[in-house]
């Protein structure tokens, strides 16, 4: 989430129509539905991340990520996502997905876009890049992390140190003076690239429709879960814009 921006103080509902597409293997919470939606929402993806979890653990679960997906909602968090992948040769890589919206005070993209590359420009730990998107530009910004784990919760029984890689892209609506912030956050360094290129495809298929052009009468986001091979969905291209392909099954938010 970018601290620097002021948290949205309108409903979500009353948010301009956004869509984006997302690939296999993201389980997703709209954490903007309302409460009986967001409730189902939960035991879905409860269901889906742990397919052979037992009731007990699941209730549990339930509660926990309901309880996440009020705090994020207030915090102004629409969607959080959990993206789980298998490795060529075993194991499972890992990785959380959130959009965030924050009210920028402006329609113009261009004006927006720059005031959050000077903004995250401050910090010396940012890699900072200016993107051309097909909806408008936006801003990328990637951040590691080192965090030392007490040796009390390692299998080694020492101290140990995860290295955590945060990808950020803060798009603003062509259609509000809205601006959107995809955080990715992973410690599964050694698919950072894939990573990387998976939320290259989400952005580049963002877009801020009319209302006439998107059948959304009330606004409010939506995404399109993609069928694609692997965890690479679109790339970088030369030019700085962004990319991504794939055949969508709906999902609405409203």
């Amino acid at each position: 989430m970018n601290a620097t921006a002021p948290p949205l103080t309108v409903d979500m509902a009353s948010l301009p129509p956004m869509t984006f597409d997302l690939p296999e293997g993201m389980h997703a919470i709209e954490i903007s539905a309302d409460a009986e939606e967001r409730a189902e929402v939960v035991r879905q993806f409860v269901r889906d991340v742990y397919p052979q979890g037992e009731e007990p653990l699941r209730e549990a679960l339930n509660a926990l990520y309901a309880e996440t997906a009020e705090g994020m909602l207030a915090g102004g968090v629409a969607f959080f996502g959990i993206g789980l992948y298998e490795i060529e040769g075993g194991g499972v890589a890992h990785c959380s997905l959130t959009l965030s919206v924050f009210e920028s005070g402006s329609v113009d993209q261009e004006v927006v876009a720059q005031g959050i590359r000077a903004t995250l420009g401050t910090e010396p730990l940012n890699d900072v890049t200016w993107l051309d998107l097909p909806c408008g530009p936006a801003v990328s910004a990637i951040s590691l992390r080192r965090l030392v784990i007490d040796g009390r919760f390692t299998r080694s029984g020492t101290d140990e140190e995860l290295v955590m890689g945060q990808f950020q892209v803060h798009i603003p609506f062509g259609n509000g003076p809205y601006t959107a912030v995809f955080t990715l956050d992973t410690a599964s360094m050694e698919q950072w690239e894939e990573f990387t290129h998976a939320v290259a495809g989400i952005v580049g298929t963002v877009a801020f429709p009319a209302v006439s052009d998107g059948g959304i009468s009330d606004g409010g986001i939506s995404h399109d879960g993609i069928s694609h091979d692997g965890i690479s969905h679109g790339g970088v291209s030369g030019d700085g814009g962004l990319n991504g392909a794939g055949d969508p099954r709906k999902e609405t938010v409203r």
